[in-house]
């Protein structure tokens, strides 16, 4: 069976989860790099990506890479590459994103126009055709520039694979899905142990557990570009696929998982994508602020998104404009500098969360956020930090992790003493 190369881009700071995910699913990687990882397949390695992958943005079917310092260069590299193995000759061609850093070649709308004629110039030689009716399946390109080197792929997945199509209930600008899934696998969190999220929005990061803990792929509802690639992957790998995801579901798996929220509205929302995931009976929701955090267990673990400067003024990235952790219905000012208030306000949700936290027996607790003063206000210095961009928000993943629990043998042998 013919193999490809395979791109995965996946979130700055996630690239070493994505890579074990596609370990996991049983392939070879061929590179690591910031905000991607590369490796081996075959066309039923494209199906398992794009359906399995949790943390991935898309997975892109790599037609080949050069070295370019001129629009000459970009040029004759793209006219270089194979394009009728991947192409058929009515496809439907075009740069749909063209990035290029610390590069002499770097307008995006010319790499662009440029790769675009070098494609339909390579075809010509190799169909025996002048023009390209462009009336079949959809093959979109992207290409990234990195220091001169060319990377061009062509994306099986269309829209990103954080959209799993559960989330139709929104607040305003959640954490995307694949960063909620990729944050949980940065900790020793597994199915079976607590989860809580005290400020849990539309429920991302306790839907993305849910969907572990039962063992649903991330990918098994929702259609992909590649779908429509009959001369590279046949339709019924695609079928099959979709099966294999749905015969490895578990609902009858024992969970404990908890979101609070003050919001009334955002804990419906939660409500309604638990419902929409097909998880709503292992998540319990409800109405509840960060003051009232509390739980009669030992070794649970805080996962959690809190407020943080930017999500009080700028819709587009972190989170809501409410403080839904302190004050019902108080709706936070739209600046764009928080103003002393919020500042204050932010400051104390803080505080009032790591208070909470101490009170409890053995917890763990993570959480990411951009606000500078978090372990200062949380009145804690965390084992560990790790650079996360949130969109494009620089945002730091800290983690204070508890003790372990007690190996189960010998919790058995303690017990039957």
């Amino acid at each position: 069976m013919k193999q490809f190369e395979l791109i995965a881009p996946c979130h700055f700071g996630l690239e070493s989860v994505c890579k074990q995910e596609i370990y996991d699913i049983g392939y070879e990687i061929s590179e690591v790099d910031d905000g991607r990882v590369t490796f081996f397949g075959d066309p039923e390695a494209i199906v398992r990506a794009n359906i399995c992958l949790r943390t991935a943005e898309r997975v892109l079917l790599k037609v080949g890479s050069f070295h370019a310092e001129s629009f000459e260069d970009l040029f004759q590299g793209t006219r270089a590459l194979p394009w009728e193995e991947f192409l058929p000759r009515d496809a439907k061609f075009w740069v749909t994103k063209a990035s290029s850093v610390r590069s002499k070649v770097f307008s995006p709308s010319d790499i662009q126009s440029v790769m675009k004629k070098a494609m339909v110039e390579r075809m010509k030689e190799r169909y025996h055709i002048d023009h390209f009716p462009e009336d079949g399946a959809s093959y979109p390109v992207r290409v990234f520039i990195k220091k001169d080197e060319v990377t061009v792929g062509i994306d099986t997945t269309g829209e990103s694979l954080h959209k799993r199509g559960y989330r139709l209930a929104q607040v305003k600008a959640p954490i995307a899905e694949n960063l909620a899934a990729g944050l949980l696998q940065l900790t020793p969190w597994k199915p079976g142990r607590i989860l809580v999220d005290p400020f849990c929005g539309s429920g991302t990061f306790l839907i993305e557990a849910a969907m572990m803990a039962a063992n649903i792929a991330p990918g098994m509802s929702r259609h992909f570009t590649a779908e429509s690639w009959t001369n590279l992957i046949p339709s019924s790998y695609w079928k099959d696929g979709q099966t294999e995801a749905a015969d490895a579901i578990d609902l009858s798996v024992e969970t404990d998982l908890q979101g609070y929220d003050i919001d009334p509205a955002a804990v419906a929302a939660a409500r309604e994508n638990a419902r929409n995931a097909g998880v709503a009976d292992l998540i319990h929701f409800q109405v509840r602020p960060v003051s009232a955090l509390s739980h009669p267990k030992k070794y649970g673990f805080i996962v959690t998104n809190p407020p943080y400067g930017e999500r009080l003024t700028d819709q587009e990235h972190g989170g809501d404009f409410y403080l839904r952790g302190m004050h019902p219905g108080r709706e936070a000012r739209q600046e764009r500098t928080p103003s002393l208030a919020s500042e204050r306000e932010i400051a104390s949700l803080y505080r009032e969360l790591g208070e909470r936290f101490r009170a409890l027996d053995s917890w763990s607790l993570y959480l990411i956020t951009s606000y500078a003063d978090a372990e200062k206000e949380l009145g804690m210095k965390a084992a560990k930090n790790r650079k996360i961009y949130n969109g494009m928000i620089k945002t730091y993943f800290y983690m204070f992790p508890g003790p372990k629990p007690a190996p189960r043998k010998k919790k058995e042998e303690e017990l039957s003493e």
